[in-house]
């Protein structure tokens, strides 16, 4: 238990380290304040916060239950846990001068981790799950200092290349003698793509035109093999799968949007 802890302690200080050099070091201080950003990025950032939460609660959950801790109190500290971290990404926020403490941002916190906890609770299993994908794009280039100038960052801020899956495991739904394979999830995808800035696309950027992209928003559908639900006595297989569970395994999609209709991709990730 203390290593866990200590484990999530140091774990906690890397993570913020590494926000506070990606997000806030260039941009000074201010006083706390409030902004509404519920416009932006056309809610892709309040999908990637609900997404966040969710998963942050659930591990935590399996860390305590791997520990020893009854059930409820597992739930409880989940919970807290995914609330606390988020709302230290809001406070770092408020006291930044370009963002603010977002209200919708906190209300996408508290929808992620109530479903997880509604789930633990009522099935004790997660039959529904939030995960997330990522491809590269070619908007980084355009705006690198907004969307990311390496891998890592563009991860984290280039929402043109991020989705947000809805997973849903159908065999927890059936009786429990089903044929239907348990390992086979379903999922509903959110993406958007064309976006350069917040909320209008720039002209330019340092002088340099920007090239027109209309901002749009994507729906998928796709299955996955939920790699954590496949029985195994390999330690090494189970510990891969258990972290295969916040992304979602490429396969293929089917892809529906204003600007380009259907769309089938063979491999989508």
């Amino acid at each position: 238990m203390r290593t866990v802890i200590l484990t999530e302690l140091a774990s906690g200080v890397a993570i913020s380290a590494g926000l506070y050099f990606l997000w806030y070091r260039k941009h000074p201080r201010s006083r706390f304040h409030f902004f509404n950003d519920n416009g932006e990025w056309l809610q892709m950032d309040k999908a990637g916060h609900a997404t966040t939460a969710y998963n942050i609660g659930s591990i935590q959950f399996d860390l305590m239950r791997w520990c020893g801790v009854k059930n409820d109190a597992s739930i409880a500290i989940g919970s807290i846990t995914a609330i606390s971290y988020m709302s230290i990404i809001e406070v770092l926020d408020g006291f930044s001068s370009k963002w603010g403490f977002s209200k919708g941002d906190m209300i996408a916190n508290l929808i992620g981790t109530a479903l997880f906890a509604s789930q633990q609770k009522a099935w004790n299993q997660q039959r529904i799950s939030l995960k997330f994908s990522f491809h590269t794009t070619i908007y980084a280039q355009y705006y690198p200092s907004e969307l990311g100038r390496n891998l890592i960052s563009r991860m984290i801020k280039d929402y043109n290349g991020q989705t947000y899956w809805l997973s849903f495991n159908l065999a927890s739904f059936l009786p429990a003698k089903t044929d239907f394979p348990y390992w086979l999830n379903m999922n509903l995808g959110y993406g958007a793509e064309g976006m350069i800035g917040a909320r209008t696309n720039p002209d330019s950027v340092n002088g340099v035109k920007i090239p027109y992209f209309p901002r749009y928003r994507q729906f998928y559908f796709s299955p996955e093999a939920d790699l954590f639900r496949i029985p195994s006595s390999s330690a090494l297989f189970n510990t891969a799968a258990y972290l295969t569970r916040v992304s979602k395994i490429p396969a293929p999609a089917l892809e529906w949007s204003k600007e380009k209709g259907i769309r089938f991709h063979p491999f989508y990730y």
